[in-house]
């Protein structure tokens, strides 16, 4: 079987596959039925009808409701991908990944390369049946490494797929179907850019599923659980910005923005979850830090949850994601608070030589500044520390109070007993600590403390997919250097010729590698006379293959023929005849630079609008074939070319 897949999670998966697709119908039977009630309530006069019609509605509602709740623990099905270590951490969100049906390009493969190739197809099944198992075995990645290498391996494969047998006029004919990762609604178009798509999808899933798999009470986990989130963001956001026009939801501009400020949120968790480890425990300026990084924390949780719960977005991210999300929020403003307040009543008095220190980063602490007296005097007083410390206290406890609430509101999350244990913990401990500093004899208000201004220590990065990182061959080499023997090429059927050399020689001047190109044709020379043209690449001598053939092979072969003359097999690109053509084909392909133009993705775009959403092909520099010299102009290798 194929390194870095995992066959039993297709079983696991699938499972959940068919519940989501089977709830989702039923969702849609009982909408259906919905809207006829409500038409039927409106449409009636008749008082008897309206109450049936109205306990129906009822009846349609609360089952509707129903059904949205077991969707929801399906998507939440969060401990499936949870590490299992003792210590407790926050449960993180990770992604399912999307699933494909399977896809059976054998005919339609071989089809095309008998009619657009002229070879056979049956030859090439080998490779036909290879893509295939490549493409099997990527929708089971193993959660590591290897199963992120094999997608990557699958999605730089396509890249060949899409230049060899995706001809810009026509279809090949054959769906691609994706199912989507929230909802379990299965999508299909021709276009290949969707499969790229879906593929890209599953790259930033499994990291989400990594990240989350991560033991984040070490450093190396909590490094990792980082780099994985990261990754999962840049996955998330190249998939934004290279395609449009996504046939499912998960992949439409609004669900992937969103899912990029997610990942970058539970990067910032993990990056204060990092600080917890590496700070001094009594350490006034590193409490300070803390404080200030969990309101950083609260900050982009903040900003996630108005994401969620904007119009396009509500109605399909899981109710468990959204609450999951506010409570994070709340809980990371309880801490930045709670810390606040350690800092001020658990960590010694600034002494005269600390003192400036301590000033300058108190000063920037606070959105606004404390009420009371002078940071000097603040800072070197104890029974002052006491009283801010007390009042940051209280603030923490109501946030507390108000996590645990919303995360009482969501029934999945009641569920989680790992999430209800952190925040009960933080408020207990928030509560002992106030209890430990209030005194008896405390007369004063405690005062309002203001928040705490957020800053880190490690921004976020967004890290794009480094597709360069997997090494593949193109599986269809055997076709020929795509430079020529592309899809969107087209030439005249191959020709026999035989040579006989005159006593100028062949009477003709070659240039260039794979394929080599007869670049000059002396009239009235031998070359002529049999009919070979200016513009003609050589595929083969004596039988023998040159597609591939470096410019002094080609040559040897043709140097060491004999009396008998030589048999050359020959192609001409169809609208690059004449001497002009060839000229005109070099500038072109030099100053192109090898650029995809934009006429081809709008050609591309024209060919699959049948479907309504079309899914654009994507603005991307074509990674040409390193095999092939073709891309210089041809001046630059006037001196590869001779007269023979």
């Amino acid at each position: 079987s194929q390194q870095g897949c995992d066959p039993f999670a297709q079983t696991q998966r699938s499972k959940l596959q068919h519940r989501r697709a089977r709830i989702n119908q039923q969702i849609n039977k009982e909408m259906r039925m919905r809207a006829g009630a409500e038409n039927l309530f409106r449409a009636t006069s008749n008082h008897k009808v309206k109450e049936t019609v109205a306990l129906e509605l009822s009846y349609v509602n609360s089952n509707l409701q129903l059904l949205k709740e077991e969707l929801e623990e399906l998507n939440s099905s969060v401990d499936v991908y949870q590490n299992d270590s003792e210590s407790i951490s926050v449960p993180m969100i990770p992604l399912g990944l999307k699933e494909t049906k399977e896809l059976d390009l054998l005919v339609p493969l071989k089809d095309l390369i008998s009619e657009h190739y002229g070879e056979e197809g049956v030859l090439f099944e080998k490779e036909i049946k290879e893509f295939m198992e490549l493409r099997q075995a990527m929708r089971t990645p193993s959660r590591n490494e290897a199963g992120l290498e094999l997608l990557m391996e699958y999605y730089n494969q396509l890249y060949f797929l899409d230049s060899r047998f995706f001809p810009p006029t026509k279809s090949l004919g054959v769906f691609f179907h994706w199912y989507d990762s929230l909802t379990g609604v299965p999508s299909h178009q021709r276009a290949l850019a969707f499969e790229k798509g879906s593929v890209l999808f599953n790259i930033g899933a499994l990291h989400t599923q990594i990240g989350a798999r991560q033991d984040r009470t070490s450093l190396p986990g909590v490094n990792q659980a980082i780099d994985a989130f990261q990754k999962a963001a840049g996955a998330f956001n190249y998939l934004k910005e290279n395609f449009s026009n996504a046939p499912s939801l998960d992949m439409s501009a609004a669900s992937l923005n969103m899912l990029v400020r997610l990942m970058v949120a539970q990067v910032q968790e993990c990056v204060f979850e990092k600080m917890t480890l590496l700070c001094a425990q009594h350490d006034f300026l590193a409490r300070l830090q803390l404080a200030q990084e969990a309101a950083r924390v609260e900050d982009v949780y903040s900003l996630v949850h108005q994401t969620m719960t904007q119009a396009h977005v509500k109605d399909y991210v899981p109710f468990s994601w959204t609450t999951m999300v506010h409570v994070k929020s709340e809980h990371f403003k309880a801490l930045s608070h709670y810390f606040a307040a350690i800092a001020l009543c658990d960590c010694p008095a600034a002494s005269d030589a600390e003192l400036p220190e301590h000033e300058k980063a108190f000063i920037q602490f606070h959105v606004t500044m404390p009420e009371g007296p002078s940071l000097c005097v603040l800072l070197q007083d104890p029974e002052e520390r006491r009283k801010l410390g007390k009042a940051h206290l209280k603030k923490a406890i109501m946030k507390h109070e108000e996590a645990m609430r919303i995360h009482g509101l969501c029934k999945i999350l009641r569920k989680m007993d790992i999430l209800q244990e952190v925040l009960s913990f933080a408020h207990k401990r928030s509560l002992s600590k106030y209890s430990e500093i209030d005194h008896e004899e405390d007369f004063f208000e405690t005062g309002d403390a203001p928040d705490i201004h957020p800053k880190t220590h490690q921004k976020p990065e967004i890290k794009s997919p480094n597709f360069s990182q997997v090494k593949v061959t193109d599986l269809f080499h055997r076709l020929g250097p795509l430079s020529v023997f592309s899809a969107k090429n087209k030439w005249y059927p191959a020709r026999r010729v035989h040579l006989m050399r005159g006593e100028n020689g062949f009477g003709f001047t070659l240039r260039g590698d794979s394929p080599v190109l007869i670049a000059g044709v002396i009239p009235g020379g031998c070359a002529a006379a049999a009919g070979l043209k200016e513009g003609d690449y050589i595929i083969s001598v004596n039988g023998k293959d040159c597609k591939w053939s470096k410019h002094a092979e080609v040559v040897q072969l043709l140097k060491s023929t004999g009396e008998e003359g030589v048999e050359i097999g020959v192609i001409t690109l169809q609208g690059s005849e004449g001497p002009k053509a060839v000229d005109k084909k070099a500038a072109a392909m030099s100053s192109a630079g090898v650029l995809k133009s934009n006429k081809e993705n709008s050609r591309k775009s024209l060919m699959n609008s049948k479907s309504a959403s079309t899914l654009l092909v994507w603005s991307k520099k074509s990674k040409r074939s390193k095999k092939s010299t073709y891309g210089v102009p041809f001046t630059a290798v006037g001196d590869n070319e001779a007269m023979y």
